[in-house]
């Protein structure tokens, strides 16, 4: 079974080796003879589309399936790969999932894009959206020809809200919540090894 996993972060100091590498997500899931492909996302991307044409490298010569998890701001590049790869992809997990829908939370994110250098109308486009960044409610609506979970952050915290993740089980006709954990790589998540035993069976038993 083949794996793809998108990490988090947005125009943020974040590659695959720090989220799931060094972490021992992606050690784990080979452990149980996973194939998992890890590319990073790009770094400085001026949209949503540019890193689904750069990620869609992984997937455009495959026959499938291919299961992906996205992880916070990695939802959305992760949805936009299911819907653009409809004979590959067959399973999604959306691990927690970056809030989209909330002034205080995009405020707080348009800041730290700017600060970070991304211009202001990048920016802009990088948190248009409602539930997910640059995701519509037609697009979430059309995933339910697959199978969807979603994982929230627990506890919650003001970038991944709990009401993320009630939105994405409503708007999502089959989808179903598995169990949550703090987000890596996160001290939280780092200092309790049970949480890294967990989050790992979690993926094996949905992909599989």
């Amino acid at each position: 079974m083949t794996v793809l996993l998108i990490h988090g972060g947005l125009w943020e100091a974040m590659d695959a080796a720090a989220f799931w590498g060094t972490t021992g997500i992606q050690a784990g899931l080979t452990s149980y003879g996973v194939e998992v492909l890890a590319p990073d996302r790009p770094q400085c991307a001026s949209g949503w589309d540019v890193e689904v044409e750069a990620l869609g490298e992984q997937l455009a010569k495959r026959a499938g399936p291919v299961r992906i998890v996205g992880a916070s701001n990695g939802c959305t590049v992760a949805v936009l790969l299911a819907l653009k790869f409809p004979a590959v992809v067959d399973r999604l997990l959306l691990a927690w999932p970056a809030t989209g829908d909330d002034a205080a939370a995009n405020e707080r994110a348009r800041a730290g894009l700017v600060n970070r250098g991304c211009p202001p109308d990048a920016a802009e486009r990088l948190l248009t959206g409602r539930i997910l960044r640059g995701v519509t409610d037609q697009e979430l609506a059309a995933l339910a020809r697959i199978r969807v979970a979603v994982l929230p952050s627990v506890p919650e915290n003001p970038s991944h809200q709990r009401k993320t993740v009630d939105a994405l089980l409503q708007s999502i006709r089959g989808s179903r919540e598995l169990a949550g954990c703090p987000e890596p790589p996160t001290p939280a998540f780092r200092n309790s090894p049970q949480y890294l035993d967990q989050l790992v069976r979690t993926i094996v038993e949905f992909v599989n």
